[in-house]
C-alpha cells in the first residue's frame, strides 16, 4: 500500500467522521426544535413584551416620582435627579432579571455575584461613596442652587453646577472649580444670597483736624442716595476707631444681594467725591518724626 493510498483513507476517515458528528448536531437541534422549540420562541416573545412593557412602566414611574418629588414638602433638583435615578436602575435591574428568568437563565448564581461584587467594589470606591453620601445631603439640605455666589471648601464663586459627586464653582476672575462634595459639605458654606439681602461693609477714613460728625453726615446723605441702596435697614454710617493716620468710619449699606459689587464700587467712587467737594480731607498713611536735639 502506498503512501498516497494511506493518506487518502485518512482523509476519508476524517471527513466522513466530520460528517457524523454535524448529523447528529444537526438531528439534536431538530430535536430540540421539536421538544422545545415552540415553548422557546413563545418565551423569546414574552420576554421581549415583558421587556417593552417594563421599559414603558419605568418611564411612568420616573415621572411620577419626580413629580411628587417636586411638588412634596422637600423641593430640590438634585434630590429629585438622584431618587429618580435610583429609582431608574433599580427597576431596570429588576426588569432584566425577570426577562432572563423568562428566557429559562438561572440568575441565582448572577444575584450572588453581584452581592459579592458590590461589597467588593464598596471597598475600593469608598471615597466616591463619600462623595456620594455627602451629595445626598446637599440634596436633602440645599445650601445653595445653581447661581448662588457662596464660599466652599475655603473658595468664592457663582455656583455653575451640583451633581451628586462634585459642586462646580465659577470664581470672580472667571475660573471654573470642581469642587468633591465630600470636601464642599465637610466645611462651613456661606451663602451670599439665600437671605436676598447683603451688607456692604467699607471704611473710609477722614484726616484728624475734620469734624467727624460732618463727614458722617456728607457720608450717609450720598449713600442714601446712590441706585440700589436700601431705605430699609437704612445704612449705618458711624465712627469706628482713631487709627494712627485717620479718623476711621464704617460705611455699611444694604442692598439686594444681586446688586453688591456694582453698589460697592459706586460707594466708594461717591462717597470720595462728596468728601473732596465738602472740603473734608482724606489723609493718607504718614508718619511725623521729631527730632529732640533740635534747637
Amino acid at each position: 500500500m502506498t503512501n498516497e493510498t494511506t493518506v487518502a483513507k485518512k482523509v476519508t476517515g476524517a471527513v466522513c467522521a466530520q460528517f457524523n458528528e454535524g448529523r447528529e448536531a444537526a438531528a439534536q437541534a431538530t430535536a430540540w426544535l421539536t421538544e422545545r422549540g415552540i415553548d422557546f420562541a413563545a418565551n423569546v416573545v414574552f420576554a421581549v413584551v415583558i421587556l417593552l412593557v417594563g421599559w414603558l412602566a419605568i418611564k411612568l414611574i420616573s415621572i411620577a416620582v419626580r413629580k411628587a418629588l417636586m411638588h412634596g414638602k422637600i423641593k430640590g433638583r438634585l434630590l429629585a435627579d438622584f431618587v429618580c435615578a435610583v429609582v431608574t436602575k433599580a427597576c431596570w435591574a429588576v426588569l432584566l432579571v425577570m426577562v432572563l428568568g423568562r428566557l429559562g437563565v438561572n440568575v441565582t448564581p448572577l444575584i450572588a455575584g453581584l452581592g459579592v461584587t458590590g461589597f467588593i467594589l464598596g471597598f475600593a470606591f469608598q471615597e466616591s461613596l463619600g462623595n456620594l453620601a455627602s451629595g445626598m445631603m446637599i440634596a436633602l439640605n440645599e445650601p445653595f442652587k445653581v447661581g448662588d455666589f457662596v464660599d466652599v471648601a475655603g473658595l468664592s464663586g457663582t455656583i455653575l453646577e451640583v451633581n451628586m459627586m462634585a459642586t462646580v464653582l465659577k470664581t470672580p476672575d472667571g475660573k471654573r472649580i470642581v469642587i468633591p462634595n465630600k470636601s464642599a459639605w465637610g466645611g462651613p458654606i456661606v451663602n451670599y444670597n439665600t437671605l436676598g439681602l447683603r451688607r456692604v461693609d467699607l471704611q473710609v477714613g477722614i484726616d484728624y483736624g475734620e469734624d467727624a460728625s460732618r463727614a458722617v453726615e456728607v457720608i450717609r446723605d450720598t449713600v442714601s442716595a446712590l441706585p440700589g441702596v436700601l431705605a430699609e435697614p437704612a445704612p449705618t454710617v458711624a465712627v469706628a476707631s482713631l487709627n494712627d493716620s485717620a479718623v476711621q468710619i464704617n460705611v455699611r449699606p444694604w442692598v439686594k444681594s444681586a446688586d453688591y459689587w456694582p453698589v460697592a464700587a459706586a460707594t466708594l467712587t461717591e462717597v470720595k467725591s462728596a468728601l473732596e467737594k465738602a472740603n473734608i480731607k482724606i489723609p493718607f498713611p504718614q508718619i511725623e518724626v521729631h527730632n529732640a536735639g533740635a534747637k
